[in-house]
């Protein structure tokens, strides 16, 4: 039986090869972007869930709202971690890390700049699942001064050569210490919340995570939960640990109590997030790599299902343009006795062999379009991605529900009607009906438009994002980081660099933008409450360099020796501290848990977005520092290349064995948005692709259209009817089901717009154009697809129109 169902599928395909082919292409590309996107969802959804106890393992946040910042952190104070493990009987181990910068390493000759380098402790192996090549995992950051090392870097510095028991030199800019390698360790996998290049042991006396203050943070602390335990439980008792250890710091910190801080508005505490939930559900702001989204996740699978849904559509809306012929067909199978079970199967029988044929195809495009899809997405997905069990579980799910799916209607709807009536021809007018057939053409325009509607707004707002300048002058700006590896040649340096043509000035600071330096807590010298403020240092110039605005005052001056006791203020700060005019203004700074230092304040400056456009501009505090700091702004003009190799030379001269690094404050900032701009790109190209597939439906059904109305067209010709008149009548009905896709499109469109749109403090506003231009290319597209076929139909000759009955 079911070789006769595929026998007779065959020879209906071979019959209409045109309209099989449209509907093989159409479902083979809307089931390879649904692949693609099931690849990219899968890969979100595995992150660090490689690790043996994912579903134990626990990472602690901090919360806390001083002045009215709320803040979430996943950056802990370093005694945490030995309070969890004495105090918290449900807790089995914990682990500490902390960033240790981007140090020069050193071997023999050899000199490089690594990132990704963390400061941990000796059960790192024990507690994580990444893979130790060479070393014992218990004992290779047991020792002080032992490092281990990936693979890659490994290679980078060693190329073949055994790097145990070696020993480099790592340099932070602050001292230089000789370490020995105990170990190399696997790359890390892709899909973790945070990839390390070089594990430093943290076990000397005087490093970080022996210090004992409660209100310092830069730790990230890890726990395993023990078996049949909860994590609610053990953030109760983080509770009381607030009250046991930070409660007396606060106190002597603040002058108030606890309780008294809490009824002032607020906030210490702990939480955790389970590390399976760190890349898409964080609520921390500072968590190691930035994650991902969950909103992008349900976004990229509603543009899957889309795409799958336009593609199910062509197939039956062919399947209704096709439904009179294949209504006698049904007729006639029934008058000789076949059953109506048999006939849906002989239907399905056709669907699935047409998804067995594009899903075989849709596999094949997914392996070819994979480094493309890479690429755009910034994945780094593999064959084995596609091949693995699961997904191919996945692919026979697919190829079974969207063979059912485009197969329903031929089969369930078809086979309905008395063969006797569907062979008198009773009916034939009711399969002529355009209602179903305009209802699927309107949802896959729809569709359609609203993907249109969506990438032009985030297109809209990530150009929006990156040409604003906020108040401060992005562009043109070289940074020169790791200055401080100049010693007391930084400002020989400064000075050979500054008189190279095309440089017009230079500026040393203590912050690489975007972001700042440190947050420091701060109190109007004059009334009471704490502030968190974002401070950094920078010296006279910086103000020139970056062209920001003096609001009220003046910046730094070499006139004034007093400056260097001086602060000057955003207009956010000032509001914060409730300065009413800016004379006799002063304001105190901790710059440790325990002191306040007074400083007056000098100017006010306009608010400048010195950080992500997700967040509105926070209270800002620059500094005097008369001596370089790690950075050197560059502000030039014309060829950056050439600015680069020059300075590149002069570095040489004066820092010879350091690593010259740099990067544009621009594009610092533009990676902020990256994961946006990648959203927009994979909107983009999916919008592209769920147009197309509508138009390969719209194409075959206004070809079959025209077919069905070969015998009206002629005798209109012969009538006198003008090609011009045909071609639009022939038009006019899927222009008009365009417009009526429009009303739903927008409106859906404009809500899940401002949703996305919401998530940023400064946003553009939803351009009427947008709609205006998403529906009127819609139109076009659509006057393109079928007027073609429109056109050829009108032009045909009379003759041999009437000759086809």
């Amino acid at each position: 039986m079911l070789k006769n169902y595929f026998t007779i599928a065959i020879r209906t395909i071979r019959k209409r090869k045109f309209f099989a082919s449209i509907n093989i292409l159409g479902m083979t590309a809307g089931i390879a972007a649904c692949l693609l996107i099931a690849l990219y969802v899968i890969d979100e959804f595995s992150y660090d869930r490689f690790h043996v106890n994912a579903d134990r393992i626990y990472q602690v946040g901090r919360h806390n709202n001083f002045g009215d910042q709320d803040v979430r952190s996943a950056s802990t104070c370093p005694p945490l971690a030995d309070a969890l493990i004495s105090e918290i009987p449900e807790v089995e181990s914990v682990l500490r890390l902390r960033s240790g910068g981007k140090p020069v390493i050193r071997y023999n000759e050899k000199v490089v700049t690594e990132d990704n380098v963390f400061f941990t402790e000796s059960n790192f192996f024990d507690f994580f699942s990444f893979q130790l090549i060479s070393g014992n995992t218990k004992t290779a950051l047991k020792e002080p001064n032992t490092v281990v090392l990936t693979e890659k870097t490994a290679r980078k510095l060693f190329g073949d050569e055994n790097p145990l028991e070696k020993l480099i030199t790592i340099d932070d800019g602050a001292e230089k210490i000789a370490y020995k390698i105990t170990g190399v360790a696997a790359d890390c996998p892709g899909n973790s919340h945070f990839r390390f290049n070089i594990l430093l042991s943290a076990g000397q006396e005087d490093n970080y995570f022996k210090y004992n203050a409660w209100l310092n943070s830069g730790v990230f602390t890890y726990f395993l939960l023990r078996e049949n335990s909860t994590a609610s439980v053990v953030e109760k008792k983080l509770e009381q640990l607030v009250s046991k250890y930070v409660a007396p710091e606060l106190k002597n910190f603040l002058g108030n109590s606890l309780d008294q801080f809490r009824k002032t508005g607020g906030v210490y505490s702990f939480y955790t997030t389970k590390i399976t939930d760190i890349h898409l559900r964080s609520t921390s702001m500072d968590d190691i790599e930035p994650g991902g989204s969950m909103m992008y996740m349900a976004v990229f699978g509603g543009i899957g299902i889309f795409i799958l849904a336009i593609a199910c559509i062509n197939f039956m809306n062919m399947s209704t343009a096709q439904s009179a012929s294949r209504a006698k067909e049904v007729g006639l199978r029934k008058t000789l006795g076949s059953l109506r079970s048999q006939m849906i199967g002989q239907f399905l029988a056709e669907s699935m062999l047409y998804s067995l044929v594009a899903v075989a195809l849709a596999v094949v495009l997914c392996l070819l379009l994979l480094p493309a899809f890479n690429l755009l997405s910034g994945k780094e997905l593999a064959m084995n991605n596609l091949l693995n069990v699961q997904f191919m579980l996945e692919i026979g799910l697919m190829l079974l529900i969207v063979g059912v799916l485009a197969g329903s209607y031929p089969a369930f709807y078809l086979t309905s009607f008395k063969p006797v009536e569907v062979l008198k021809g009773k009916v034939t007018a009711g399969f002529k009906s355009k209602g179903i057939r305009s209802t699927l053409v309107v949802f896959q325009f729809a569709i359609s438009i609203f993907l249109i509607i969506v990438t032009a707004v985030v297109y809209t707002q990530i150009n929006f994002m990156q040409a604003q300048q906020m108040g401060m002058d992005k562009k043109n700006v070289l940074l020169i980081e790791e200055a401080q590896k100049l010693g007391n040649n930084a400002k020989a340096f400064r000075n050979a660099v500054s008189q190279q043509t095309g440089v017009l000035k230079t500026s040393f600071t203590a912050v690489k933008f975007p972001g700042t330096y440190t947050s420091l807590v701060m109190r109007n010298a004059h009334s009471d409450g704490d502030h968190i403020v974002s401070s950094y240092w920078a010296d006279f110039d910086s103000q020139d360099l970056l062209k920001f605005e003096m609001k009220e005052g003046r910046y730094f001056s070499k006139d004034f020796l007093s400056d260097s006791s001086a602060v000057v203020v955003n207009e956010a700060a000032a509001r914060e501290f409730g300065f009413v005019k800016l004379e006799g203004q002063e304001i105190l700074s901790s710059p440790n848990a325990y002191v306040f230092v007074r400083h007056h304040v000098i100017g006010i400056m306009k608010d400048f977005n010195f950080d992500s456009y997700h967040h509105k501009v926070r209270p800002l505090a620059i500094f005097l520092d008369r001596t370089p700091s790690p950075i050197l702004m560059v502000r030039y003009e014309g060829n950056a290349r050439k600015l680069i190799n020059n300075t590149s030379k002069i570095w040489k001269q004066y820092a010879s064995s350091e690593p010259f690094v740099y990067s544009f404050m621009d594009e610092n900032f533009n990676k902020i948005y990256h994961l946006e701009e990648k959203i927009g790109q994979v909107l983009g190209v999916f919008s592209g692709l769920a147009i197309f597939i509508a138009c390969l439906g719209l194409f075959a059904l206004s070809t079959f259209t025209a077919e069905q109305r070969t015998k009206e067209i002629g005798i209109r010709k012969v009538l006198g009817a003008s090609v011009s008149s045909l071609s639009m009548m022939l038009m006019k009905e899927f222009i008009v089901l365009v417009f009526i896709a429009f009303v739903p499109a927008a409106t859906i469109g404009c809500w899940v717009s401002s949703q996305w749109l919401n998530g940023f403090a400064y946003r553009v506003e939803i351009n009427l154009f947008i709609f205006v231009g998403a529906g009127v290319s819609a139109i076009a597209i659509a006057w393109l697809t079928v007027g073609f076929q429109s056109i050829k139909a009108a032009r045909a000759n009379p003759v041999d129109s009437l000759r086809h009955e």
